[in-house]
């Protein structure tokens, strides 16, 4: 009796295991193709009552600095690892145990899939999850898809989603227009786009701003962002 219920148990688990597996497929070939309608956390803006900023443009159709400024300033090995970068993880572990700051290791891939398919709130489920769905977007969406899907729907400020919505809103223009400077500018506040500020950057923003916009030019220059033209 136990053995059958025993059997039935994991046969049941399985199941439930396959058709979860079988769904996330479905979900990542669709945002291979369609943009997301909305993130978790548009939908947790607009539970708040809080109006959500949010207009999907293809990557071809955004300056190029833009990219650029991502990958110079969170993620210079993004055309070159499979989505976890193990040097920059252990690089961040190193530091965090030293008590030194250092910016995360999590990758563009990674925030991609946290963003487009998971909560924000962190756990140990959370980041297993979020190493699956990465696996499978390197898997099925490849290096542009990825760019432009973190591109369209990174949060930039409260109830503003994407570049393209953070450039009307900040800048009054639209993402194909964007200079280096303003590319750099809208990405010198992440990975904390609440607490730093496009329109009233800090000294250490304005600083950090300044950064990208060189590396811009690096990226450029060393065709570091080859991956997402060819």
């Amino acid at each position: 009796m136990i053995g059958r219920a025993l059997g039935f148990l994991v046969s049941w688990l399985f199941w439930l295991l396959g058709a979860i597996f079988v769904l996330s497929l479905i979900w990542v070939i669709a945002y291979r193709f369609l943009p997301p309608p909305m993130t978790w956390m548009m939908a947790r803006d607009s539970v708040d009552g809080r109006k959500v900023q949010y207009a999907w443009v293809p990557l071809t159709a955004m300056s190029r600095s833009l990219p650029r400024a991502v990958i110079g300033a969170e993620d210079a090995n993004f055309c070159y690892h499979h989505g976890i970068d193990f040097e920059a993880v252990k690089a961040a572990a190193q530091a965090n145990y030293q008590g030194r700051k250092l910016r995360g290791g999590s990758t563009i891939s990674q925030q991609t899939a946290k963003n487009a398919f998971l909560w924000p709130e962190r756990s140990y489920v959370r980041k297993g999850l979020e190493a699956y769905f990465t696996g499978l977007i390197e898997i099925f969406w490849g290096k542009p898809r990825i760019m432009e899907v973190y591109l369209n729907i990174v949060e930039m400020g409260p109830g503003i989603y994407g570049m393209p919505a953070a450039s009307k809103h900040y800048f009054g223009t639209t993402v194909d227009r964007l200079s280096p400077k303003q590319a750099a500018r809208l990405t010198a506040i992440l990975p904390q786009p609440i607490k730093r500020s496009v329109a009233k950057p800090s000294k250490s923003v304005r600083r950090y701003a300044r950064r990208i916009e060189r590396r811009v030019k690096v990226v450029r220059d060393e065709g570091i962002d080859s991956c997402l033209w060819n």
